[in-house]
């Protein structure tokens, strides 16, 4: 395992340092060739499928989705690995303006003396919507898996906190980060959160396009908690109207787009969060190949994932009892 860590920290760090000195329209065609060997033109990519087979249906699950998927994925890290270099682009921050629908709501929570919460799913770029918001309002803080190799998350926190986050470890960190997220709230400043993911295990099940799923608590018991307004945001991508730059065409549409709900009433934890499940579920199906969930997410598959493992660890441990066997003879 350490190894397979090791050569995706070197993939990562190979894209940071190479990506943003390509020319736009290679760097495109480079992503989408990978894209699509991987998704095997869409006719591969089963955990995906079956993701978007819970908000289109089955019968909508087409070989052009799973491949758009694919490239709307290989399309956020192509841009992450450019986005530093990016962020104090003026025109850049105009498009991302020119791309938010529900401004009038984010404002009127952002200039309350509450504090706000931002709840997103893992579509379009969400990093790209935090340059937005640091440029727009002022840093906020987030919360960050602790991936390996340690190096590997290190260097995700220096990314990100260069564009202006505050980010907090999920794990591992001094204080356990859910007491940090309340103070910042407390104190009126903006948390943005992905949210769809129950990454501690601890979450709270809510109907999500007709299935049982766990979602994360903490957006609806900080909301609770601390008084601050609790909005659902999606991002998504427009289909691309940019030239050989990178720039925008003239007259064309934004590249990115992004949603503000109105605020969510926040009721018991379990209320709220279904709340947020329902909007999120209204901003998936608007662009569902932007969704970059390529990991069990209901519980049916999440148990069905663990079953796997379990034979898996067994045939292992059985293998390994035969072969030590044999060699005692």
């Amino acid at each position: 395992m350490k190894i397979k860590d090791d050569i995706s920290a070197v993939g990562y760090f190979a894209g940071w340092s190479l990506v943003k000195h390509l020319p736009v329209p290679l760097a495109k065609w480079l992503f989408n060739k990978v894209a699509d060997k991987v998704s095997h033109d869409g006719a591969g990519m089963e955990q995906l499928r079956r993701n978007l087979m819970r908000i289109v249906g089955p019968e909508n699950v087409t070989r052009e989705l799973v491949r758009d998927s694919m490239r709307s994925y290989m399309r956020y890290w192509m841009e992450a690995f450019r986005l530093q270099s990016l962020s104090q682009d003026a025109d850049l921050h105009r498009q991302l303006l020119a791309g938010l629908e529900g401004k009038e709501l984010l404002d009127a929570s952002l200039n309350s003396p509450k504090g706000t919460i931002l709840a997103l799913t893992h579509s379009g770029n969400w990093d790209m919507a935090g340059v937005f918001l640091v440029g727009y309002n002022g840093p906020f803080t987030t919360v960050a898996e602790r991936v390996k190799p340690e190096s590997l998350f290190r260097a995700f926190v220096d990314y990100r906190q260069a564009l202006g986050f505050k980010v907090i470890a999920l794990t591992g960190g001094e204080q356990p980060p859910y007491e940090q997220l309340k103070q910042a709230l407390e104190a009126g400043e903006v948390v943005c959160l992905l949210s769809e993911r129950d990454l501690t295990r601890h979450g709270v099940e809510v109907d999500f396009f007709g299935e049982p799923c766990n979602m994360a608590t903490g957006p609806a018991r900080l909301a609770q908690e601390t008084g601050a307004h609790l909005h659902a945001v999606h991002c998504f991508f427009h289909d691309d109207n940019d030239d050989e730059s990178g720039a925008s065409v003239a007259g064309g549409s934004p590249r990115w787009g992004m949603t503000v709900s109105e605020p969510i009433e926040v009721d018991d934890i379990k209320t709220t969060t279904q709340s947020l499940a329902q909007h999120f579920e209204k901003f998936l199906r608007r662009r569902p190949q932007d969704w970059h969930m390529l990991q069990p997410q209901w519980n049916v598959d999440i148990e069905q994932r663990r079953l796997r493992r379990a034979e898996r660890e067994s045939r292992e441990e059985n293998q390994a009892a035969r072969q030590k066997k044999k060699g005692r003879k």
